[in-house]
C-alpha cells in the first residue's frame, strides 16, 4: 500500500530532495487567491530572460536606425598639432641672382667684359653678370616650429555596391527576429507557469485526498478497536490497519512537503520570493468538467503562426542579404567628398603664421580588380550559409509536423483518459460505500474495506492526474499550433 500510494501521489513531484523542508517553514503569505492569468502576467513582467529579450529588441531598433544613417552624408572633423625642431629654409646661404636688361631687341644678361670687350668668366667657368639681385637666406626661411592643421569633411555615398541597402534590410529583419525570439520565449514561460500552477493544484487535491485517506483509515481503526472490545476481531486486524495508517501519515507529510516545494517553484517563476505562499484560485474551487480539446488544424496556418519558424525564415532573409554584402566587395564604390582644410601657418597668400583655409570638392571611385579570389570565396561562403538556412527551415517544418501530430494525439488520449477516470471514480465511490456498509453489517472483512479504500484512492488520484493532464495538453497544443494568447501579458514597446 505504501509504495502504491507514493506512486500515485508523488509521481508528479520534481526530483528535488525533501530533506529539511517543513510545512511550517516561515514564508510570506498572499492575502488573495491568485488566478492562472495573474501568475502568467507576473511571470512575464518579472522574468529576467524576457526583460533581456525586450532589451535586445531595443538594441535591434537602434541598429536599424544606425544602418539608415549610412544613406545620409557624414560630416567629420580632424585636427592636429605638430612641433618641428627646425625651420624650413629654401637656400643654404645668401643668393645673388643675375638680372637681365632690355637692349631694344629683348632681355639679355648684362655681363662683365674685359679690355678686349669679351665677357669674362669666373673661377667656376661661368660668365660673371654685371647686375645681380641679392636674396638673403633669412628671407626664404619659414618658421614651422608650431604647426596647427585641421579639416572638415563631408562624404556622401552614391553607390556602394548595394551594401547599404542590404545592411538596412539586415537590421530590419534582425529587429523582427528579436521580436520573434521574444514571442517564442513568452510561449515557453506561459507553458512553464501553467505546468507549475496545475502541479500545485494537483498536489493540493492529492493532499486533500491523502487527508481523506488518513481519515478513512482512522475511522477503520476505531471500528476495528470497537470490534476487538466486543470480541469479534483480533489484534492482528488492528495492527494491520495501524501499519496502513502510519504509512498514510508519513505519506501525507511528504505530500505536504512536495506541495511546499511546488509553491516555491511557482513563486520563482512568477518572480516572487521563493518563500511566498501563493494561494491559487483553482486549488479550492470546484472545477467544472473538462471541455473537449479541438484537435483540428491547418499546417499552413501553423507554419505562419509559429514564432520559432518565423525566426528561421528571418534568418534566411538575413543570410540572403549577407550574400549581397559579400557581393558588394566585388563591385565599384562611388562617393562624393567635400572638405574645408585649414592650417597655421599657411601658404595661401604668402607664408603667414595665422589660420587660413579653402574648400575642395571631388569624387572618390574604388574599383576592385584582383584579390586572388578572396572576395569571391567570401561570397560563395555566404551562399553556402543561405543553403544551410533553407535546409534548417525544411527540417524544422518536418519536426513541427511531428510535434503537432503528437500533441494532437496526446490531447485526444488525455480526453479519453479523463472520461474513463470519471467513470472509474463513480464506481470506486460506490464500491467504497458498499464495502463500508457491509463492514458495519458484518458481511465484509477488514481486508475488503481496505481494498475498497485502495481502489477509491487510485480512482481519485488517476482522476486528478487526468484532469491536470487535459489542462496541460490544452495549453501545449495551443503552443505547438502557434495559437497561444500571450500578447496580453507583455508590451515589447516598453
Amino acid at each position: 500500500m505504501r509504495s502504491f500510494f507514493l506512486r500515485l501521489i508523488l509521481a508528479s513531484l520534481l526530483p528535488v530532495s525533501l530533506a529539511g523542508v517543513s510545512a511550517a517553514q516561515g514564508r510570506a503569505a498572499v492575502d488573495e487567491a491568485v488566478s492562472l492569468d495573474s501568475c502568467r502576467a507576473m511571470a512575464m513582467a518579472n522574468n529576467k530572460q524576457m526583460r533581456i529579450q525586450a532589451e535586445r529588441i531595443k538594441a535591434a531598433g537602434y541598429q536599424k536606425k544606425e544602418a539608415f544613417a549610412a544613406y545620409l552624408p557624414s560630416i567629420d572633423f580632424a585636427g592636429g598639432y605638430t612641433y618641428n625642431q627646425k625651420n624650413i629654409s629654401i637656400f643654404d646661404s645668401d643668393q645673388h641672382l643675375p638680372v637681365q636688361v632690355f637692349d631694344g631687341k629683348g632681355y639679355q644678361f648684362d655681363l662683365v667684359t674685359g679690355p678686349d670687350g669679351l665677357p669674362v668668366k669666373g673661377p667656376d667657368g661661368q660668365y660673371i653678370p654685371k647686375n645681380v639681385a641679392y636674396l638673403p637666406k633669412d628671407a626664404m626661411t619659414y618658421d614651422i616650429h608650431n604647426v596647427f592643421f585641421g579639416a572638415v569633411t563631408l562624404t556622401q555615398p552614391v553607390y556602394m555596391g548595394g551594401k547599404i541597402v542590404a545592411m538596412n534590410k539586415i537590421t530590419k529583419y534582425a529587429e523582427e527576429l528579436a521580436r520573434s525570439m521574444h514571442e517564442n520565449g513568452a510561449e515557453d514561460i506561459i507553458y512553464a507557469v501553467d505546468a507549475a500552477y496545475w502541479q500545485v493544484v494537483s498536489l493540493k487535491a492529492k493532499h486533500e485526498l491523502a487527508t481523506s485517506y488518513v481519515a478513512l483509515l482512522d475511522t477503520l481503526h476505531n471500528n476495528v478497536q470497537a470490534m476487538i472490545n466486543e470480541g469479534v476481531a483480533t489484534k492482528s486486524d488492528l495492527l494491520t490497519v495501524d501499519v496502513k495508517l502510519n504509512s498514510a501519515n508519513v505519506d501525507l507529510v511528504k505530500v505536504e512537503n512536495g506541495l511546499t516545494l511546488s509553491r516555491m517553484a511557482l513563486a520563482q517563476l512568477c518572480g516572487l520570493p521563493v518563500d511566498t505562499q501563493l494561494r491559487l484560485v483553482d486549488e479550492d474551487a470546484e472545477r467544472p468538467g473538462q471541455e473537449p480539446i479541438a484537435t483540428t488544424y491547418n499546417m499552413v496556418d501553423v507554419y505562419r503562426n509559429r514564432p520559432d519558424l518565423h525566426a528561421l525564415e528571418l534568418g534566411l532573409k538575413i543570410t540572403e542579404q549577407k550574400s549581397k554584402v559579400a557581393l558588394s566587395s566585388m563591385l565599384p564604390n562611388l562617393a562624393l567628398v567635400g572638405a574645408y582644410t585649414f592650417s597655421n601657418p599657411n601658404m595661401y597668400n604668402g607664408f603667414k603664421t595665422k589660420f587660413n583655409g579653402a574648400f575642395s570638392v571631388g569624387a572618390m571611385l574604388t574599383i576592385p580588380i584582383w584579390h586572388w579570389g578572396g572576395n569571391y570565396n567570401k561570397y560563395r561562403s555566404a551562399k553556402v550559409d543561405e543553403t544551410i538556412m533553407k535546409l534548417q527551415i525544411e527540417d524544422a517544418k518536418e519536426k513541427i509536423d511531428l510535434q503537432v501530430s503528437q500533441a494532437s494525439f496526446k490531447a485526444g488520449e488525455a480526453m479519453k483518459t479523463y472520461s474513463m477516470t470519471q467513470s472509474n471514480l463513480a464506481k470506486a465511490n460506490e464500491n467504497l460505500r458498499q464495502a463500508q456498509l457491509g463492514f458495519k453489517e458484518g458481511v465484509q472483512t477488514t481486508d475488503n474495506v481496505m481494498e475498497a479504500q485502495t481502489a477509491w484512492l487510485k480512482a481519485n488520484s488517476e482522476n486528478i492526474d487526468a484532469e491536470i493532464d487535459v489542462n496541460l495538453c490544452r495549453v501545449y497544443l495551443s503552443k505547438v499550433l502557434g495559437t497561444m494568447d500571450y500578447e496580453q501579458y507583455y508590451d515589447t514597446e516598453k
